[in-house]
């Protein structure tokens, strides 16, 4: 890919406070000299001669080939996110699963081994559990608080090792920095799941991880709109292990959801710190509410590992986890109750949302399992929105009424 007039490099950025490279990272100005990032809606590019396309396609010359490989909206995309993670390098992909299952699936073969955490967002487990197993690559799943059970399952073929922290749904924390050591003294990279955590409070990355996924659709949007995901490790990683194979599947971004993308990066910062101060007053309300029977939120001191929490992350989190008494009929109860929260099962969004991960995102799992990590059917995932924490309070309390 090609520099262009206005180039804002990741080095160039690197001195900048977080919220001034989600402004201005990677940004690329034509020759008009657009303020707004532009929307290159092409599927292919032109070449001034046959010469300058064989080199091209070589990579004895810099420049966009087709849009299935790359983009100049997607590489603005993909330049601000590694800006920000402090990566080197990045590629956007079409969701936040095709970001999970790329990295995992790109660098292994027949007779690799992945050791991951048991508490994964469902389709993260299918990935682990189920497809991964068709192709002759073996998984073990352990609990990830349990630095032991990660040494204890990792084997000479061990070449990958996979974490969310905090989880999806129940908001457990992992020690990053502890599970990376144990990976590389196994020959195998660490690739973690920050969603949760969002790029605002927590850096994987510095703390040891090789490689950081997100499902942009989340927090990155954060309104709503659209699709997407990125993958951001080092330039090695992405050239040795995600090019080809993102060259040859496809699972691509669409430019107008990048643009949408670095737009919604323009006030990732505004709007996360807004729902995480949201979030920890709602956590205090629901915390001493007589039909909440489990509460879990990374910002509080009762959180089971707080110590952990406060190493790794710099604030708490936009999402809550708590459990109401009555079970599923409990839960529904109050699901229904809620008037300015919705009940669907995306997060990070503008507006609140409540669900029910034992219908919706960890459906799949058998009771056994779910039981396992946590997730009743009394259990309730609460992403907090933008609306007045004052509305919210007075929602969730209404709510929990129904109980």
């Amino acid at each position: 890919m090609s520099d262009t007039k206005g180039h804002s490099s990741t080095s160039s950025m690197a001195h900048y406070h977080p919220e001034t490279r989600l402004v201005h990272a990677g940004t690329l100005r034509s020759d008009f000299g657009e303020m707004s990032e532009s929307l290159f809606l092409t599927q292919g590019f032109t070449y001034d001669s046959a010469e300058e396309c064989e080199a091209r396609f070589k990579g004895e010359k810099p420049g966009f080939l087709y849009s299935r490989f790359s983009n100049p909206t997607v590489a603005m995309f993909e330049r601000r996110m590694a800006a920000l993670e402090g990566a080197e390098a990045g590629r956007a992909t079409a969701t936040g699963m095709a970001a999970m299952t790329t990295a995992m699936l790109a660098p292994l073969q027949a007779g690799d081994h992945v050791v991951a955490a048991k508490a994964l967002f469902g389709s993260c487990r299918y990935v682990i559990e189920t497809l991964l197993p068709r192709y002759g690559i073996t998984s073990t799943l352990v609990d990830g608080g349990d630095l032991d059970a990660w040494r204890k399952a990792m084997r000479p073929n061990t070449k990958t090792c996979f974490l969310e922290s905090p989880t999806n749904p129940t908001l457990d924390v992992v020690d990053i920095a502890e599970v990376a050591k144990i990976a590389h003294q196994a020959g195998a990279r660490l690739v973690v799941d920050n969603v949760f955590a969002t790029p605002l409070w927590q850096s994987p990355l510095e703390l040891g991880a090789d490689v950081v996924v997100y499902s942009a659709t989340k927090h990155i949007d954060g309104q709503g709109r659209c699709l997407g995901g990125v993958i951001l490790s080092t330039e090695q990683f992405i050239t040795e292990h995600i090019h080809t194979f993102f060259r040859q599947t496809g699972p691509s971004i669409s430019p107008f959801n990048a643009w949408v993308l670095l737009k919604g990066l323009e006030t990732l910062g505004i709007r996360v710190k807004a729902q995480t101060e949201s979030a920890a007053k709602i956590a205090d309300v629901l915390a001493s509410h007589p039909k909440v029977t489990r509460l879990i939120y990374p910002g509080r001191a009762d959180h089971p590992q707080a110590d952990i929490v406060k190493k790794q992350m710099r604030a708490g989190s936009t999402m809550i986890g708590f459990e109401v008494k009555g079970g599923k009929e409990g839960a529904f109860r109050a699901l229904n109750g809620f008037r300015l929260a919705r009940i669907s099962n995306n997060l990070g969004d503008a507006k609140t949302i409540v669900t029910h991960p034992a219908t919706t995102t960890h459906q799949r799992l058998t009771p056994e399992a779910r039981a396992e990590l946590g997730i009743g059917d009394g259990f309730i995932r609460f992403s907090i929105g933008l609306e007045h924490v004052d509305d919210l309070i007075e929602d969730v309390k209404g709510a929990l009424e129904k109980v």
